[in-house]
């Protein structure tokens, strides 16, 4: 399912969900050109260390700071492993990001998706929501049963290649809900289709998105070539 096309564009505030999982002080400028890009960002994918690591690093810290002057979500990467990773295990990555780098929201990667971990994701976000996060984000990699918008800010329901997106089906449940609960992460995006991937993002009904060029096994180490587009 697709929603009605328009022939004006949306303009890029506020609709990108960056992960940059590349250390500052190994690409300096590419974060500068980030936090820049700030009105244009719904939020930033702080991940030090598949997660917040096993001590503060500096460098992150320093970004992250910057980030939030500048008004930009920072949201602690914690991985989930689809539900088996231990309750507190996750909430001790949680306060980790909260004290160690100041992060106000939470991004919960490989989230499941069916209906009987429903109850284990919602501990979860209560727990977020304690540690001080405001936005809390669910990256699932694909549509979910519904009821985990009942305690998540924003669900991304993609996270796959161009090749996969340009044919990507949207399930019509979606409709019921504002586009600014739902997010595509595409990797893999020739220079060329930048625009194109925004649109088709809007077309089916996900407000927040990226698109990068990179590639499995390390997609999420460059910025999405739209911001450029944007400047």
């Amino acid at each position: 399912m697709t929603r009605p096309s328009s022939r004006q564009s949306r303009p890029a505030s506020r609709r990108l969900l960056v992960p940059l999982y590349e250390h500052p002080a190994e690409r300096p400028d590419v974060w500068r050109r980030l936090i820049a890009a700030a009105p244009d960002l719904y939020g930033v994918v702080l991940n030090p260390a598949s997660g917040p690591g096993t001590a503060p690093d500096p460098e992150f810290a320093a970004v992250a700071g910057r980030l939030r002057e500048a008004g930009v979500r920072v949201l602690g990467y914690t991985d989930t492993a689809y539900g088996r990773r231990p309750h507190a295990a996750v909430v001790q990555d949680l306060l980790r990001h909260r004290d160690w780098y100041g992060a106000d929201g939470a991004f919960f990667d490989q989230a499941a998706a069916e209906a009987g971990l429903l109850a284990h994701y919602r501990r979860l976000a209560v727990a977020a929501r304690a540690a001080g996060a405001g936005t809390v984000v669910l990256n699932h990699g694909l549509h979910p049963h519904p009821g985990y918008l009942d305690f998540a800010d924003l669900l991304v329901t993609f996270e796959n290649t161009w090749a996969a997106y340009e044919n990507a089906e949207v399930p019509e449940w979606t409709a019921q809900h504002p586009p600014e609960r739902f997010c595509h992460l595409v990797h893999g995006l020739p220079a060329t289709c930048a625009e194109a991937a925004a649109e088709l993002a809007r077309r089916r009904g996900a407000a927040v998105h990226c698109a990068v060029p990179g590639t499995a096994p390390h997609p999420w180490d460059a910025l999405p070539p739209l911001l450029e587009i944007a400047r």
